[in-house]
């Protein structure tokens, strides 16, 4: 059977490292293991998998600084691997641009999960005869290229935030609830933690908006969830 993708574990415990090795190749993926951030990196660059699984508290170069180096070189998905699970640790891992997040210690069965929603998420192929570009105002969204421009300029955005104005985008017009966006952006069942909504779509204001108290894009359906602007 073919592997249904490549993916990059970086994290010192070599005992949780061969673990999780076992149950991603037993899932049909192909592995690479790195156990410090500094040779996590230097794969990356040679084998550009299609998912990062990163722990956050390595020696030589932590998670953190790991994972902005990655940040520099890929908008590949990453899924931080972390002992921690206080709200201002995971606010802080969704500022910095990863796509999820396992708190230790974990069922490698949702592991698995998280990883195939991942990859699927960033592979998401759309019908051919789909619109591929938006306009609005000086906004231009590029779905075929995922590039973001604003006034002429590009837009740096995660995979993750991409994902979310895309689905916005494509909806143009139409009021979607928060369950509906967590769904088709996250992918999984997220439970009624609304809270990834709200935190990406204040990501994507402060990157999109000339003002984001008073955003001319996203806009805020009280009550109901958000909605795309094209007026």
């Amino acid at each position: 059977m073919d592997t249904l993708g490549t993916i990059l574990v970086i994290d010192d415990d070599r005992t949780l490292l061969r673990l999780v090795q076992e149950a991603l190749v037993k899932a049909h993926f192909r592995v690479i293991l790195a156990t410090n951030g500094i040779d996590g990196l230097q794969e990356l660059y040679a084998h550009q998998p299609d998912l990062v699984l990163l722990d956050v508290m390595m020696p030589r170069m932590d998670g953190w600084e790991t994972l902005s180096r990655i940040r520099q070189l890929s908008h590949v998905p990453v899924i931080m691997l972390t002992a921690k699970d206080t709200e201002a640790d995971k606010m802080r891992g969704f500022t910095h641009g990863i796509d999820d997040y396992v708190t230790k210690p974990f069922s490698f069965a949702e592991l698995v999960a998280r990883a195939q929603v991942a990859i699927r998420r960033a592979r998401g192929t759309q019908p051919i005869d789909k619109a591929r570009r938006y306009v609005t105002g000086d906004l231009v969204i590029d779905l075929d290229t995922h590039r973001v421009t604003k006034a002429g300029k590009p837009v740096e955005l995660t995979p993750t935030e991409f994902r979310l104005l895309e689905t916005l985008a494509e909806n143009a017009g139409r009021v979607l609830t928060h369950e509906q966006l967590l769904e088709r952006v996250w992918g999984y069942d997220a439970g009624e933690d609304t809270g990834y909504v709200k935190r990406y779509i204040w990501y994507l204001r402060h990157k999109l908006e000339d003002d984001p108290a008073n955003p001319q894009y996203i806009l805020t359906e009280r009550g109901f969830g958000y909605s795309f602007s094209t007026n």
